[in-house]
Protein backbone atom coordinates (compact mmCIF):
# COMPACT_ATOMS: atom_id res chain seq x y z
CA UNK A 1 0.00 0.00 0.00
CA UNK A 2 1.75 3.13 -1.46
CA UNK A 3 0.26 6.64 0.29
CA UNK A 4 0.37 8.44 -2.63
CA UNK A 5 -0.36 12.14 -1.13
CA UNK A 6 2.34 11.36 1.75
CA UNK A 7 2.23 14.88 3.09
CA UNK A 8 -1.66 14.76 3.67
CA UNK A 9 -1.28 11.62 5.35
CA UNK A 10 1.17 12.45 7.93
CA UNK A 11 1.58 16.26 8.69
CA UNK A 12 -1.88 16.55 9.53
CA UNK A 13 -2.98 17.85 13.45
CA UNK A 14 -4.71 14.76 14.61
CA UNK A 15 -1.18 13.20 13.89
CA UNK A 16 0.91 15.67 15.74
CA UNK A 17 -1.63 15.63 18.47
CA UNK A 18 -0.80 11.58 18.52
CA UNK A 19 2.91 11.74 18.89
CA UNK A 20 2.44 14.39 21.09
CA UNK A 21 0.58 11.58 23.31
CA UNK A 22 3.46 9.41 22.55
CA UNK A 23 5.74 12.06 23.95
CA UNK A 24 3.81 12.28 27.14
CA UNK A 25 4.70 8.73 27.91
CA UNK A 26 8.21 9.37 29.36
CA UNK A 27 7.13 12.34 31.20
CA UNK A 28 4.40 10.75 33.01
CA UNK A 29 6.41 7.46 33.83
CA UNK A 30 9.05 9.93 34.93
CA UNK A 31 6.71 11.60 37.13
CA UNK A 32 5.14 8.65 38.53
CA UNK A 33 8.26 6.80 39.67
CA UNK A 34 10.01 8.88 41.22
CA UNK A 35 6.44 10.46 42.81
CA UNK A 36 6.35 11.12 46.63
CA UNK A 37 4.03 13.49 47.63
CA UNK A 38 0.16 13.66 46.46
CA UNK A 39 1.20 16.64 44.53
CA UNK A 40 3.40 14.58 42.35
CA UNK A 41 0.78 11.85 41.79
CA UNK A 42 -1.39 15.14 41.13
CA UNK A 43 1.20 16.05 38.23
CA UNK A 44 1.32 12.67 36.84
CA UNK A 45 -2.76 12.40 36.87
CA UNK A 46 -2.92 15.81 34.95
CA UNK A 47 -0.02 14.78 32.27
CA UNK A 48 -2.38 11.73 31.83
CA UNK A 49 -5.70 13.65 31.71
CA UNK A 50 -3.66 16.31 29.24
CA UNK A 51 -3.20 12.53 26.91
CA UNK A 52 -6.76 11.50 27.53
CA UNK A 53 -7.90 15.00 26.06
CA UNK A 54 -6.02 15.15 23.48
CA UNK A 55 -6.61 11.95 22.05
CA UNK A 56 -10.34 13.11 22.09
CA UNK A 57 -9.40 16.61 20.30
CA UNK A 58 -7.46 14.98 17.63
CA UNK A 59 -10.59 12.91 16.73
CA UNK A 60 -12.83 15.53 17.01
CA UNK A 61 -10.61 17.21 14.67
CA UNK A 62 -9.97 14.84 12.12
CA UNK A 63 -13.28 14.20 11.46
CA UNK A 64 -14.63 17.27 11.82
CA UNK A 65 -11.86 19.35 9.11
CA UNK A 66 -11.74 15.96 7.38
CA UNK A 67 -8.12 15.03 8.31
CA UNK A 68 -8.75 11.10 8.56
CA UNK A 69 -5.68 9.34 7.00
CA UNK A 70 -4.31 5.91 6.82
CA UNK A 71 -1.43 6.65 9.30
CA UNK A 72 -3.72 8.39 11.80
CA UNK A 73 -5.96 5.04 11.85
CA UNK A 74 -2.56 3.56 13.36
CA UNK A 75 -1.06 6.23 14.99
CA UNK A 76 -4.02 7.21 17.09
CA UNK A 77 -4.98 3.43 18.79
CA UNK A 78 -0.98 3.00 19.06
CA UNK A 79 -0.72 5.91 21.45
CA UNK A 80 -3.71 4.64 22.87
CA UNK A 81 -2.28 1.10 23.53
CA UNK A 82 1.46 2.22 25.04
CA UNK A 83 0.22 4.75 26.91
CA UNK A 84 -2.11 2.05 28.45
CA UNK A 85 0.69 -0.39 28.78
CA UNK A 86 2.81 2.56 30.73
CA UNK A 87 -0.03 2.80 32.83
CA UNK A 88 -0.40 -0.56 33.77
CA UNK A 89 3.01 -1.40 34.17
CA UNK A 90 4.10 1.55 36.94
CA UNK A 91 0.76 0.69 38.81
CA UNK A 92 1.55 -2.62 39.22
CA UNK A 93 4.75 -2.32 41.49
CA UNK A 94 1.93 -0.34 43.78
CA UNK A 95 -1.33 -2.74 43.04
CA UNK A 96 0.22 -6.03 41.88
CA UNK A 97 -2.98 -7.51 41.53
CA UNK A 98 -2.73 -5.65 38.22
CA UNK A 99 -0.22 -8.42 37.22
CA UNK A 100 -2.96 -10.78 35.76
CA UNK A 101 -4.68 -7.37 34.09
CA UNK A 102 -1.48 -6.25 32.49
CA UNK A 103 -1.02 -10.10 31.09
CA UNK A 104 -5.09 -10.08 29.69
CA UNK A 105 -3.97 -6.63 28.32
CA UNK A 106 -0.90 -7.93 26.54
CA UNK A 107 -2.70 -11.13 25.34
CA UNK A 108 -5.70 -9.36 23.84
CA UNK A 109 -3.25 -6.82 22.13
CA UNK A 110 -0.77 -9.40 20.31
CA UNK A 111 -4.18 -11.44 19.26
CA UNK A 112 -5.51 -7.97 17.59
CA UNK A 113 -1.98 -7.27 16.29
CA UNK A 114 -1.61 -11.34 14.98
CA UNK A 115 -5.03 -11.15 13.04
CA UNK A 116 -4.59 -7.58 11.83
CA UNK A 117 -1.63 -8.70 9.94
CA UNK A 118 -2.97 -11.73 8.60
CA UNK A 119 -6.48 -10.49 7.71
CA UNK A 120 -4.69 -7.44 6.04
CA UNK A 121 -2.61 -9.57 3.97
CA UNK A 122 -6.32 -11.45 2.73
CA UNK A 123 -6.88 -7.40 1.98
CA UNK A 124 -9.58 -7.24 4.72
CA UNK A 125 -9.63 -5.14 8.37
CA UNK A 126 -12.12 -3.94 10.34
CA UNK A 127 -13.56 -0.40 9.74
CA UNK A 128 -11.93 0.87 12.85
CA UNK A 129 -12.81 0.10 16.56
CA UNK A 130 -15.43 -1.80 17.99
CA UNK A 131 -17.52 0.59 20.16
CA UNK A 132 -16.59 -2.84 22.98
CA UNK A 133 -12.77 -1.81 22.17
CA UNK A 134 -13.17 2.20 22.82
CA UNK A 135 -15.45 1.37 26.31
CA UNK A 136 -12.74 -0.67 27.76
CA UNK A 137 -10.45 2.30 26.55
CA UNK A 138 -12.07 4.69 28.22
CA UNK A 139 -13.14 2.53 31.43
CA UNK A 140 -8.88 1.59 31.65
CA UNK A 141 -8.09 5.21 31.54
CA UNK A 142 -10.70 6.55 34.02
CA UNK A 143 -10.33 3.62 36.68
CA UNK A 144 -5.84 3.75 36.35
CA UNK A 145 -6.02 7.36 36.64
CA UNK A 146 -8.14 7.37 39.95
CA UNK A 147 -5.56 4.90 41.12
CA UNK A 148 -2.42 7.50 39.95
CA UNK A 149 -4.69 10.12 41.54
CA UNK A 150 -5.82 8.46 45.07
CA UNK A 151 -2.52 6.47 45.59
CA UNK A 152 -3.48 6.10 49.11
CA UNK A 153 -7.32 4.26 47.90
CA UNK A 154 -8.41 1.63 50.15
CA UNK A 155 -7.29 -2.09 49.16
CA UNK A 156 -11.02 -3.12 48.71
CA UNK A 157 -11.49 0.33 46.52
CA UNK A 158 -8.57 -1.15 44.52
CA UNK A 159 -9.50 -4.78 44.16
CA UNK A 160 -13.20 -2.71 42.42
CA UNK A 161 -11.29 -1.22 40.31
CA UNK A 162 -9.00 -3.55 39.05
CA UNK A 163 -11.92 -6.73 38.66
CA UNK A 164 -14.09 -4.44 36.87
CA UNK A 165 -11.11 -3.18 34.37
CA UNK A 166 -10.38 -7.25 33.73
CA UNK A 167 -14.14 -7.97 32.84
CA UNK A 168 -14.17 -5.06 30.39
CA UNK A 169 -11.19 -6.08 28.94
CA UNK A 170 -12.28 -9.59 28.94
CA UNK A 171 -15.43 -8.33 27.17
CA UNK A 172 -13.62 -6.39 24.43
CA UNK A 173 -11.29 -9.22 23.57
CA UNK A 174 -14.33 -11.19 23.25
CA UNK A 175 -15.82 -9.04 20.76
CA UNK A 176 -12.78 -8.89 18.94
CA UNK A 177 -12.63 -12.90 18.70
CA UNK A 178 -15.83 -12.18 17.38
CA UNK A 179 -15.54 -9.44 15.40
CA UNK A 180 -12.52 -11.47 13.55
CA UNK A 181 -13.80 -15.26 13.53
CA UNK A 182 -17.64 -15.06 14.46
CA UNK A 183 -20.81 -16.10 12.62
CA UNK A 184 -20.97 -12.34 11.72
CA UNK A 185 -17.71 -11.27 11.06
CA UNK A 186 -17.23 -7.20 10.77
CA UNK A 187 -14.06 -7.25 8.21
CA UNK A 188 -14.06 -5.35 4.87
CA UNK A 189 -12.70 -5.40 2.02
CA UNK A 190 -10.16 -2.78 1.67
CA UNK A 191 -9.53 -0.76 -1.27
Amino acid sequence: MFIKDWKKEVFTIPNFLSLFRFLLIPVYVSIYLHAETDSDYLLAGIVLAISCLTDLVDGKIARHFNMISKVGKVLDPLADKFTQLALILCLSDRYPLLYPVLALFLIKEFFQLIVFIIHLRKGQALDGALMAGKVCTTVLFSSLIMLVLFPRMNEVTVDIIILVDAVFLLYAFGSYVLAYFGKNKKLQNME
